[in-house]
C-alpha cells in the first residue's frame, strides 16, 4: 500500500476529474433537453391565458424539492399553482387516473416532476379529458413513452442534453429556467441552489460533471441563504457550513420520513416555511416521524434477514411491513450481504415494494427483463420500485435468478477505495483544505479513505441514543485525535489497532476540530 503525503494526495484526487471542472456559467443550456422549449412555451401561454395549472410530484426528497422549486417560482411571479404530492399509502406512486380525477375540474394543464415517465394510463386519461400533460422526469424510460403533450427527460431518445445522470429536481430547475426566459421575468436561479443540492445528494446522483458544480454552489449558498427552513437547520444543528455528509445522513432522512411514514406535504411545508416559528413546529413533527421510521426500519430489517439464503440476491416479503421503509431496508440488506435486495409488502394478492442494487449491477435492466411478471415497475440502475401479483412471485424469482447469474463478474466487484497509508503526522488543516478542494464527496466521487497502522487506543466509550457508536481517542506518531465508529460492531482487544478512516472537520457549539471517521478497525 502506497505511503501518502499531501502532495501525492492532491495528484490522486485531481486525476479523478478528467472531464475538467465546471462553473455555474458553463452549465449546459436548458434547450438541450428534448421538448423543453415546447413545454415551457405551453406553460407560458397558460399563464398568459389565466389557465389553472397543477404540479404532481413524488413523495421522496427529490420529488418534494422539485415541487418546492416549482411552487416558489410561481410565488415569485405571483401566479397560482396547485401542488399535489400523492400519499404513498392511499394514492400510490406518481401520476394516476385517480389523481387526475381529483384535479380535472380545477385544471387544464398538469406538470409532473420526478415522475410520469411510466404514467401511460394517466396520460391517456388526460388526453381524453382535454388536459395537456407535461412530463418532467429523470427515471429510465421504457421503449414506448406516455402520450403526453411534452416529455422532458434527459434519458429519453433524441435528447441532446449533455449529462444524463441528473435528478428530478434538476430537471425541474432547468424547466423553471426556460420558463423564466419564455415569460421574460427576472428571477435569479441561484436562489434555488440550497434546495437543489439537497435533492442531488439525497437521490444519490454521481457527484461529477454538473452535479458536482451545483452541489458545490448549493452548499456554499447555505451560508447566505435567507430561507427560514435553512436558517433554522443551521441554527438547530449548530452548523456554519454544511457538507454533503450533513445532507445525506442528517437532513435528507428527516425530510424523507414525511413521505415514508405519513404525508410528504409536511416536508414541502417545512422547506417553504415562512418564518422561524413555523420551521420549528414543522421540524418537530418531522423528527417525530423520523423516530418512528427508525423503529419500523429496525423491525422490518430484522424480519427480512430471515429471507437471506444462498441465492445471489435477497427477495424478502411479508404482510404488515410499512411500505415507507422498504427501500431503506433493501439498501441495508444489499450492503450487509453484498448482493441485490428486493423487499416487498403483501397486501391481499398483491406484492409491492423496492429494490436496491449492489456494486455495479444494473438492477433496473434485470428487472426490465422480468417485466412480464410485473404489474408495474420503474426506477434506474441502482434502485427500482415494483408491483406484482402473488401468483407471479415464483416465476419472477426464477427470472431474477437467471438474470443475475448472467451478470458480468466484474459488475460484482465493489472496492472500498483506500487511497493509501496516511500516518497521523500528515493530518492537519492543510490536508483538510486539499480534501475540500475536491469536495463534495458521494456517489461517483467517493470520500477518500486512508489506512493507518499500529494506532494506540488511549480511551474509548460507547455513545449514541442506544450506545450503538464508539468514540475513541487515538494516538500515532505523537499526534492525538478523537475518532468515531458509527454502527459499531468492534470491541477493542488490546491497545493497538489498524484502521481505515477519513478525517473531517467536526463542528459543535462553534468549536471546530479534526475528527476521524472510522470505516474499519482491525
Amino acid at each position: 500500500m502506497e505511503l501518502l503525503d499531501k502532495k501525492r494526495l492532491f495528484e490522486i484526487l485531481k486525476s479523478r476529474f478528467t472531464e475538467g471542472f465546471f462553473t455555474l456559467s458553463s452549465l449546459p443550456s436548458p434547450v438541450g433537453f428534448k421538448d423543453m422549449q415546447k413545454a415551457a412555451k405551453r406553460v407560458a401561454e397558460a399563464i398568459k391565458r389565466g389557465e389553472k395549472i397543477a404540479v404532481v410530484g413524488d413523495y421522496d426528497v427529490d420529488g418534494v424539492v422539485s415541487c418546492a422549486i416549482m411552487k416558489e417560482f410561481f410565488q415569485i411571479i405571483e401566479y397560482p399553482l396547485k401542488i399535489k404530492i400523492p400519499n404513498r399509502f392511499t394514492q400510490g406512486y406518481g401520476l394516476s387516473v385517480d389523481i387526475i380525477k381529483e384535479l380535472e375540474d380545477e385544471v387544464s394543464l398538469i406538470i409532473t416532476v420526478d415522475n410520469g415517465i411510466s404514467a401511460y394510463e394517466a396520460a391517456e386519461y388526460c388526453k381524453s379529458r382535454g388536459i395537456d400533460l407535461i412530463v418532467t422526469d429523470h427515471h429510465t424510460p421504457k421503449e414506448t413513452l406516455p402520450e403526453a403533450f411534452a416529455i422532458v427527460n434527459p434519458k429519453q431518445r433524441e435528447c441532446d442534453f449533455g449529462y444524463k445522470d441528473i435528478c428530478g429536481a434538476q430537471v425541474a430547475w432547468y424547466f423553471v429556467a426556460q420558463l423564466k426566459k419564455e415569460l421574460g421575468v427576472s428571477v435569479d436561479m441561484r436562489r434555488f441552489l440550497d434546495l437543489l443540492s439537497i435533492a442531488i445528494i439525497a437521490d444519490v446522483m454521481p457527484l461529477r460533471h454538473i452535479n458536482r458544480t451545483l452541489v458545490q454552489a448549493g452548499l456554499k449558498f447555505f451560508q447566505k441563504s435567507e430561507r427560514p427552513s435553512v436558517r433554522f437547520l443551521m441554527r438547530t444543528l449548530k452548523k456554519s457550513i454544511f457538507t454533503s455528509e450533513d445532507i445525506g445522513f442528517v437532513i435528507a432522512p428527516v425530510l424523507n420520513s414525511a413521505g415514508r411514514m405519513d404525508d410528504a406535504s409536511l416536508a414541502l411545508d417545512f422547506l417553504l416555511s415562512r418564518d422561524f416559528l413555523e420551521s420549528s413546529v414543522l421540524y418537530g413533527r418531522l423528527l417525530a416521524l423520523n423516530s418512528q421510521r427508525k423503529s419500523e426500519e429496525r423491525r422490518v430489517f430484522s424480519q427480512a434477514e430471515g429471507f437471506v439464503d444462498d441465492e445471489p440476491f435477497i427477495l424478502a416479503y411479508s404482510e404488515g411491513w410499512n411500505e415507507g421503509v422498504l427501500g431503506i431496508v433493501a439498501a441495508r440488506l444489499a450492503a450487509a450481504y453484498e448482493r441485490p435486495a428486493i423487499v416487498l409488502v403483501k397486501e391481499g394478492d398483491t406484492l409491492k415494494g423496492s429494490a436496491r442494487s449492489y456494486a455495479d449491477i444494473d438492477l433496473y435492466e434485470i428487472i426490465s427483463g422480468c417485466s412480464s411478471f410485473l404489474e408495474r415497475f420503474g426506477g434506474h440502475k441502482k434502485a427500482a420500485g415494483l408491483t406484482l401479483k402473488w401468483e407471479n412471485l415464483e416465476s419472477f424469482r426464477e427470472c431474477l435468478k437467471s438474470g443475475i447469474e448472467s451478470i458480468d463478474p466484474l459488475d460484482w466487484e465493489y472496492e472500498e477505495e483506500v487511497l493509501g497509508e496516511l500516518p497521523f503526522d500528515q493530518i492537519d488543516w492543510e490536508l483538510l483544505d486539499i480534501l475540500d478542494m475536491f469536495a463534495p464527496y458521494g456517489e461517483g466521487n467517493p470520500m477518500p479513505r486512508f489506512a493507518a497502522r499500529g494506532v494506540e487506543i488511549l480511551d474509548f466509550k460507547e455513545v449514541g441514543e442506544k450506545k450503538e457508536h464508539l468514540l475513541l481517542t487515538l494516538r500515532q506518531r505523537g499526534r492525538v485525535f478523537k475518532a468515531i465508529r458509527f454502527k459499531n460492531r468492534f470491541e477493542p482487544n488490546g491497545n493497538r489497532i489498524d484502521i481505515v478512516y477519513h478525517p473531517r472537520r467536526n463542528e459543535f457549539n462553534s468549536n471546530v476540530n479534526i475528527q476521524l471517521n472510522l470505516h474499519k478497525i482491525s
